[in-house]
């Protein structure tokens, strides 16, 4: 039946349904040309992250309203090149940060997404810790920093963030960032025994043992750890260099906040 149709359709055919006489016309679609296809722009550009200027202005209110809420402990905000809002706090104010964060009604930043450090040793404070958090609530990111030296513990916020255990062993075991009151801060990635911290800047890449399993002497072996570099090498720009143009990329945008009495930043040598 539905092939009947379909051939009296096509052919214009009448016929009757219920007692009613129809007529379809055949209608002929017209396939689309290489001329129509031509008129179609094709972005060929590589993607390139645009501003929102919404977003932005949205940002900076809500990073003054973190200013005027935390005076005591917020020495800094600003907004990264990805239009992300960050934080920077004194080390004693990270607690009632996070606290902040993660409590009050108009951030409810509840998740913990990460927490890691960056080791510059040419500043007075050459550990910087980052706090990446994350609100499903409101679909929103934002990032808290804070810094140390090496000797300086930072508080844990194990007690606000349950994620934090693991986080800040990771950093404790690469970095050597002391966490204070935390339930359980010991190495959670390098072997038993192991010396020093991996990913400080001026650890060397020999004078080590490793820790393996010898599948001839069916036991664990301790062999001494040789490569064929001293120490790393950091060339930052030669990966970019079929990037020029993000060498032109904006920087750090600081959002004024002198309307609040925030807490003076230390001076970074």
């Amino acid at each position: 039946m539905a092939s009947l149709v379909g051939r009296i359709v096509s052919r214009g055919l009448p016929f009757k349904v219920n007692g009613l006489a129809l007529t379809f016309a055949s209608q002929h679609v017209r396939p689309k040309t290489s001329e129509s296809a031509e008129h179609v722009h094709v972005e060929k550009r590589p993607t390139v992250f645009k501003h929102d200027a919404v977003k932005r202005s949205h940002l900076t209110d809500f990073g003054k309203y973190v200013a005027e809420c935390l005076p005591k402990y917020v020495q800094r905000i600003q907004l990264t090149a990805g239009d992300e809002l960050e934080v920077c706090v004194a080390p004693e104010g990270i607690i009632p940060t996070l606290a902040f964060m993660k409590d009050h009604h108009n951030a409810q930043f509840a998740s913990l997404a990460d927490l890691t450090a960056v080791d510059v040793p040419s500043r007075e404070y050459r550990f910087e810790i980052v706090y990446n958090l994350l609100s499903l609530r409101y679909n929103s990111r934002i990032r808290i920093k804070t810094y140390t030296d090496e000797l300086t513990p930072i508080e844990s916020c194990f007690e606000i963030y349950k994620a934090a255990d693991w986080y800040e062993r990771e950093v404790w075991d690469m970095f050597g960032v002391f966490f204070a009151n935390h339930p359980d801060l010991r190495r959670i990635l390098t072997d038993y025994g192991f010396e020093g911290h991996p990913f400080r800047k001026d650890f060397p890449l020999s004078g080590y043992v490793e820790v393996r399993y010898d599948d001839e002497k069916k036991r664990v072996v301790v062999e001494p750890l040789e490569l064929a570099q001293e120490f790393r090498r950091f060339e930052l720009s030669s990966p970019w260099e079929q990037f020029p143009n993000f060498r032109n990329a904006p920087g750090i945008e600081e959002v004024d906040t002198s309307g609040s009495a925030g807490a003076k930043e230390p001076e970074k040598k």
